[in-house]
């Protein structure tokens, strides 16, 4: 159960993947380091930077509180905190792009203005381990226990555990205001309540935030647009692990370049967002 958390037994780490054949993908056992300090500017890596001179046309997102909805995936203890069992390979790029003070300030300034608020969790029962195939990231999910919990019904250890909520956003996310969808179990919200909330909320356009950038955001993104809704994606309030396969975050920020319909920082989206409320 993923409440207990023994990091020395279960987290892995992206110095440790990073060492070749003697490291495999369900690399359990590794226990997770700290990635030290980086900068917090989205473009203190010139790989992020945008185009100076990009091929496609601008286009943009017209938000207001009526029906426009802040939604952030995974905003949990495995993909956010130094405690959680990803940390060794998603936390460079979590403090990179100051995530978590991002998503918070998101969180902070839909609630401020009454927008809608919908949380896309990530859940594994007991059951969801005795799936018969598995692609290369879900094996790796299911062998270090990330997001686990004891059943469907049953809450016994999720408080404080990788499952959980941040901390930070508790307060926000168990308002009693804010959609906790059914979770996702791969990537995408296709097996999930997402859209239906959305839909008997009036919502046609969205703000995309949280983890990670080029799995679950970018799963979401795609789903979001083919079912109709106009998404704008926080480009500094989602990140991605860095594995010897890429870096994710940037594999990600190519596609969401080519395919949403708006990408913006947090600074611009909480002045969008305050803008809407007056």
């Amino acid at each position: 159960m993923c409440e207990s958390h023994d990091h020395n037994d279960k987290a892995f780490t992206r110095r440790a993947m990073l060492g070749g054949a003697a490291v495999s993908l369900a690399a359990a056992g590794i226990a997770a380091t700290s990635v030290g300090n980086v900068s917090h500017a989205a473009s203190s890596n010139p790989n992020y930077d945008d185009p100076v001179k990009p091929a496609l046309p601008p286009v943009d997102v017209e938000i207001s509180v009526n029906d426009t909805a802040l939604i952030v995936v995974d905003p949990q203890i495995d993909f956010l905190s130094d405690k959680g069992v990803t940390w060794g390979v998603v936390g460079e790029s979590v403090t990179e792009h100051n995530v978590v003070k991002n998503i918070g300030n998101l969180l902070n300034s839909a609630k401020k203005a009454g927008m809608v608020v919908a949380i896309s969790p990530h859940y594994y029962y007991p059951t969801d381990h005795g799936w018969k195939f598995e692609g290369p990231l879900e094996k790796l999910m299911h062998k270090i226990g990330m997001f686990n919990r004891k059943g469907s019904l049953n809450l016994d250890g999720f408080d404080n555990s990788g499952a959980d909520f941040m901390p930070e956003y508790k307060d926000q996310i168990l308002d009693g205001k804010t959609i906790i969808a059914s979770p996702h179990k791969i990537y995408g919200p296709q097996n999930n309540d997402l859209a239906l909330q959305l839909r008997k909320n009036g919502i046609s356009k969205v703000i995309l935030s949280g983890m990670s950038a080029n799995l679950c955001v970018q799963a979401h993104l795609y789903d979001l647009l083919e079912q109709g809704f106009e998404v704008a994606v926080v480009r500094d309030a989602t990140a991605a692990a860095k594995l010897p396969e890429g870096d994710g975050y940037h594999a990600a920020l190519i596609n969401f370049r080519y395919v949403a319909n708006a990408l913006w920082t947090t600074e611009e989206t909480v002045k969008r967002i305050g803008a809407a409320a007056s």
